[in-house]
């Protein structure tokens, strides 16, 4: 009907998204959040906050809006603003109808007080009583793989799938879980799916470059970074996960160029909160290394760009790595003060965070101790950064307090689990760790394979790095 009106292809393509069951005054802004919603289900977070952003300003009451948005900026980085939203669409709640109110609900328990849980429970009532919609299944299996529930989550993602196989999100979020349990030839099935159904989204090409340096395939992570050059919301993440790259394998002179570029990426498409998470994860990767000064400067950068709660996170972090015992300790009350019912924050990274504390304060027992409600959280994908943080820490303890066998089985965790480590350059520094380990043990021919393993990995690292240069000393010693 609407061609033989006259009305172009082009144009019936672009406006042939079915009305989403939303409650709104204004018919335009229906418009907006119906094609934002189909722009999102097969393009992706970045592609749909436009039209998201513009239903919420010819509606500045539309809840189902404001929980989308929460959604799409927790997806791509932005805390602050996911929060914001989130808590707007649920003082907004009373007005939408029942579905919305879950959704809502659920979005709140996320991105506002992080009570994971509760979220869980909240989309688990909503897919008993609306059995045949998919976005329940869809945040269930996100909340599971935040929780380290990979088994879970990747039933939860089939039974979505099944519902909504056009979905680009789930696609991600399951090739995502199959990275995470190491099986790497179901998450290439899956992407050759979404592939054969012209879905596209950053998530697919971000696990589809994982995917190709678990697989020591340079030309696909290449050709999957040169995808993402010039897309905001998108490049700086890509930038980002190459720096890490190059951080994994030693040459810190390239990790540093490629989160440069990140950053100034970030900060032209006015990404402030995204920018600073990357400055404040570079920052902890040089205390790691061994660069105290240079991860100082680097939590007073990101620290003034914004104050989310990521950047918080690593800010502390990194202090406590740096041996600042008494900010690092002072942000993390601050942390706990903040975000007192956030299942993450409380059970996975204040944990981590004290851990290091002690660690700094040669008072390995105390940090051992504090990292205990780590353990059944560590395996989780957590923002921001996931890399069995707690184990590793764990492990550097436990070598402080010369139990090479214990920090031995903490390091093992993060080779044992390379889909969850994937690029982080703990991975590479767990390596490290397992040989210092067995040096502790006395077990002098293990601990010279293992730091054979690492040198092997940091073969072109740069030579004045101060961890390799200590690995070098330690290493000679043995011979």
């Amino acid at each position: 009907m609407r061609g033989k009106l006259g009305e172009s292809l082009s144009s019936i393509e672009k406006f042939s998204a079915p009305m989403a069951d939303a409650t709104t005054s204004s018919l335009e802004a229906l418009k907006a959040f119906s094609l934002g919603i189909k722009t999102r289900q097969q393009n992706g977070d970045a592609a749909a906050m436009p039209l998201l952003k513009q239903a919420v300003a010819l509606d500045p009451n539309f809840a189902s809006a404001y929980a989308q948005l929460a959604s799409v900026y927790g997806n791509l980085g932005q805390s602050e603003l996911s929060a914001q939203c989130a808590q707007k669409a649920f003082e907004l709640r009373d007005r939408t109808s029942e579905p919305e109110k879950l959704y809502i609900t659920a979005h709140y328990y996320v991105n506002v007080t992080g009570e994971y849980e509760k979220a869980i429970q909240t989309v688990q009532l909503w897919h008993q009583e609306y059995p045949r919609t998919a976005m329940p299944l869809v945040i269930l299996d996100y909340l599971q793989s935040s929780l380290g529930r990979y088994e879970d989550s990747i039933q939860e993602e089939h039974e979505a799938m099944a519902l909504d196989p056009d979905a680009v999100i789930e696609y991600g979020n399951l090739a995502g879980a199959y990275i995470a349990t190491n099986r790497f030839d179901e998450a290439h099935s899956v992407m050759r799916q979404a592939l054969s159904r012209k879905l596209e989204d950053p998530s697919l090409h971000y696990f589809m470059y994982v995917l190709a340096f678990l697989e020591n395939d340079a030309a696909e992570m290449q050709k999957n970074l040169d995808w993402a050059v010039g897309k905001p919301g998108v490049e700086g993440g890509a930038l980002g996960a190459q720096a890490d790259t190059e951080a994994y394998y030693g040459r810190l002179a390239k990790a540093r160029d490629f989160s440069r570029r990140a950053e100034e990426s970030a900060l032209h498409n006015d990404e402030k909160e995204p920018a600073a998470v990357g400055i404040g994860y570079a920052a902890y990767r040089e205390a790691e290394f061994g660069n105290a000064e240079a991860a100082r400067e680097g939590v007073t950068k990101s620290l003034g760009l914004s104050g989310g709660r990521d950047v918080q996170i690593l800010a502390a972090l990194t202090l406590a790595r740096t041996g600042d015992a008494a900010r690092a300790g002072a942000m993390a009350d601050k942390l706990a003060k903040d975000y007192p019912l956030h299942t993450i924050v409380q059970n996975y990274w204040l944990p981590t965070i004290r851990g290091a504390i002690e660690l700094g304060r040669n008072n390995a027992a105390k940090g051992i101790e504090a990292l205990q409600p780590g353990a059944a959280y560590e395996l989780g994908s957590v923002q921001p950064f996931s890399a069995i943080a707690p184990a590793y820490m764990r492990g550097l303890l436990y070598l402080q307090a010369r139990q090479g066998a214990q920090a031995a089985a903490e390091f093992q965790k993060l080779i044992d689990h390379r889909g969850i480590v994937a690029n982080s350059p703990l991975g590479a520094l767990a390596r490290l760790g397992m040989a210092r380990a067995y040096a502790a043990q006395g077990d002098a021919s293990k601990a010279r394979k293992a730091y054979q393993d690492f040198f092997a990995i940091w073969k072109d690292a740069d030579p004045s790095i101060l961890v390799l240069v200590a690995a070098k000393s330690e290493y000679a010693k043995l011979q």
